[in-house]
């Protein structure tokens, strides 16, 4: 069952959704940032997906009222503001991250997070700070940081899930990631599909509308095993340090 928890974060208050697995726990708990336009329908049930695998899942709300954004131009705005802001986008993540380990049938030792498009973006900066994480996924993320000296704090495993034609995401920003992730000593990973485009995973309505996004089923599959096989990984091995 979802359920929707208010909270404070960057000035705003916030609205995030809950979802939790049968029993008293404790549960490997999973941290989960929408995609740019907001925490639409389609999103929250991420959520749900996850607690019927056994995880305590909560999705953070990065615009605010827990509300998706309908114009273009708003969404932008907003995306800018905590582009241009690191620590408003990461004192926003860690907010999030605070309400799911407030929970209390979660195991603050199996926490892991994943992000898509911004909110995969958001989850490496919240990565940055030395959060806890077990281990990140960022599906189809801008991968650009205006403090990469700072992946030196990042204590999980990285995974980056990306289509080869995404416009949004440029191979000299991928270079420079890849460059960034060796210089820190991440355990990192990076998964091109090839002829993918930008929001592989989200197959909502009107996406063709903006250029660039288009879903695919064969990447959103794949992307979605990798993700959980690092999972696994990770929540078996417990090796955060």
């Amino acid at each position: 069952m979802l359920t929707e928890i208010p909270y404070e974060a960057g000035g705003q208050t916030m609205v995030g959704t809950v979802a939790l697995p049968e029993g008293d726990g404790p549960f490997p708990a999973v941290l989960i940032a929408h995609e740019g336009n907001g925490l639409d329908d389609f999103q929250k049930q991420r959520t749900q997906r996850f607690a019927d695998l056994g995880y305590a899942a909560f999705s953070l709300d990065y615009h605010g009222d827990g509300r998706p954004l309908t114009e273009r131009d708003a969404i932008n705005a907003r995306l800018t503001t905590l582009m241009d802001d690191t620590q408003l986008c990461r004192s926003v993540a860690t907010a999030g991250l605070d309400v799911l380990l407030a929970l209390p049938v979660v195991d603050p030792h199996r926490v892991v997070a994943v992000g898509y498009c911004f909110g995969g973006t958001m989850m490496l900066e919240l990565a940055r700070t030395g959060a806890p994480l077990l281990a990140v996924v960022a599906m189809h993320p801008g991968l650009s940081t205006k403090r990469p000296e700072d992946s030196v704090n990042i204590r999980g495993k990285v995974l980056v899930c990306i289509g080869h034609e995404d416009p949004i995401v440029p191979i000299e920003q991928r270079l420079a990631f890849e460059s960034e992730m060796r210089s820190a000593h991440v355990d990192w990973q990076m998964h091109l599909y090839g002829g993918v485009k930008h929001s592989f995973t989200h197959p909502r309505e009107g996406l063709e509308i903006v250029p660039g996004l288009e879903y695919n089923v064969d990447a959103d599959r794949r992307s979605w095993r990798s993700m959980m096989m690092l999972f696994d990984e990770v929540l078996a091995t417990q090796r955060l340090s």
